[in-house]
């Protein structure tokens, strides 16, 4: 079974990571790296995946978006990536 991982910065402006699974927002696997730059390495957010009980799906590879923040004029910038729980084979 894969997910999708999110890397994006918090309404805090700190980068995290989380995994989006059924059910509430809330509930769902976060990563806070702590820091709003640099933006984490793929070393980082592979630990962090792996903290949080996933790894990469095969085949994955990051890709990102670019959001507009209309009330800012601020551009955000969002990636995701496939992950699966650690030790599950597809």
């Amino acid at each position: 079974m894969t997910c999708s991982a999110r890397l994006a910065n918090s309404h805090f402006g700190e980068w995290e990571i989380y995994i989006i699974i059924e059910g509430h927002a809330d509930d769902w696997p976060v990563h806070s790296f702590g820091r709003t730059s640099p933006t984490p390495t793929l070393a980082e957010r592979a630990a962090a995946l792996a903290g949080l009980g996933y790894e990469a799906a095969d085949g994955a590879a990051w890709e990102w978006m670019e959001m507009e923040n209309d009330d800012t004029d601020a551009v955000e910038f969002r990636g995701s990536f496939e992950v699966r729980p650690l030790g599950e084979t597809s």
